[in-house]
């Protein structure tokens, strides 16, 4: 609670270092601010021609009943994977990023990484919004989208707790962000992003295929935002309290681990 409080007292350099982030992020660009739609863009036209188009990934019918769109199924799974991987990111690099500036004036630690946290959720609130625009125009649409902001924001959570973490090993060992991109590429492959759950098989060999896909905590956010979004269902309960619980065990340890481990990170850097 003390660090988050000194968080909060430093709320304005926060602004300031998400604000410098989203500004140096298309500086000098042609295209500015319009990157932030063409590169999601560009991923999804590449998922969708490669799985929907040549290899035939077949999505489920959406919550109108006729709706059957692979790249608006793949569009809300990438909207929620983006921000996962994107805070992930930026957060273990966060605190390297202004070694420089801690060593001279004394922050929180945690800033740098709130202030990444919060530029990715602009692009997440822009992605979110073109689905929810798109979703409404083909006529599949429904109350339950209301969850959408729900499940993102417990999203953030998992994935600054992850980061924070991420950051202070990053510091120490410059490996860990090498191992990172690593094991992101495996997850993303290992959550069913650009296939459907039901086409993993019960066991690979000896290994237990869907059950580790199923405990993959990506995979809850992923199909909870599918179920509000695309399927127009109300996510089970039993989903809804694997999110919540796991974003905040994840969060709230990771914050106090933080807090232990960040105090003479300054020295380090």
């Amino acid at each position: 609670m003390s660090s988050a409080t000194q968080v909060w007292a430093y709320r304005g350099l926060v602004g300031n270092l998400a604000q410098r982030e989203l500004k140096s992020r298309y500086k000098r660009s042609v295209l500015g601010w319009s990157w932030s739609l063409l590169n999601p863009l560009s991923t999804l036209l590449i998922y969708a021609l490669v799985f929907g188009s040549f290899l035939r990934v077949i999505p489920p019918v959406g919550g109108n009943g006729n709706l059957e769109s692979f790249a608006l199924y793949l569009f809300t799974a990438l909207v929620a994977w983006n921000l996962f991987n994107n805070v992930m990111m930026g957060s273990m690099s966060a605190l390297v990023g202004v070694g420089a500036l801690l060593r001279k004036v004394y922050f929180p630690p945690e800033v740098p990484a709130v202030a990444n946290a919060l530029a990715v959720v602009m692009q997440t609130v822009i992605e979110a919004s073109i689905l929810i625009v798109v979703m409404a125009i083909v006529g599949n649409a429904s109350w339950t989208m209301v969850f959408v902001p729900f499940i993102l924001a417990f999203l953030l959570l998992f994935s600054l707790g992850l980061g924070l973490v991420l950051s202070v090993l990053n510091v120490y060992f410059r490996d860990i962000g090498y191992l990172t991109t690593i094991i992101l590429n495996l997850l993303f492959y290992a959550t069913p992003i650009i296939y459907t759950f039901d086409m993993v098989p019960e066991k690979v060999g000896p290994v237990p295929a869907r059950t580790l896909i199923t405990l993959n905590p990506i995979t809850q956010f992923v199909g909870a935002m599918r179920d509000s979004a695309y399927l127009l269902v109300a996510p089970s309960p039993e989903r809804l309290a694997a999110i919540v619980v796991s974003s905040l065990v994840t969060f709230f340890g990771a914050w106090a681990i933080f807090a232990k481990t960040s105090r003479s990170i300054s020295e380090e850097l």
